[in-house]
């Protein structure tokens, strides 16, 4: 899936990163807790959260990801954009809860980290 595809589902504003428009994005998670998204990212990742400090920019740069959603009609302070701007990590504003983000990219295919397995009790 696009980050052009991403924008439109999500509704989203792409503040900065549009020269990565037609990127494709392999799979997304989100948190609000960046020592889980040191954890449990890898690179690649779309970051959705609600975290709009400047500590969100570092923690996606750090991690490799391809870009980051904020929810909940967070954004990021100024210091947040003129980072993001240097590494070149794409922003993207939305609206909707986490919950509905996730669930809106998910249902259109966008896997999260790990794959669905089958447990067996």
């Amino acid at each position: 899936m696009t980050l052009k595809e991403i924008v439109h589902i999500l509704q989203a504003e792409l503040v900065c990163g549009k020269s990565h428009i037609n990127d494709e994005i392999e799979f997304a998670g989100g948190s609000d807790l960046m020592s889980d998204v040191l954890a449990f990212a890898k690179p690649g990742i779309l970051l959705l959260t609600g975290l709009s400090n400047l500590q969100s920019v570092r923690t996606a740069d750090i991690i490799g990801a391809k870009g980051i959603v904020y929810v909940r009609g967070k954004k990021p302070d100024p210091e947040g954009i003129k980072l993001a701007k240097k590494k070149d990590i794409p922003i993207l504003l939305t609206d909707y809860m986490m919950y509905t983000a996730c669930g809106l990219l998910y249902s259109q295919h966008l896997p999260g980290v790990y794959p669905v397995t089958d447990k067996k009790s």
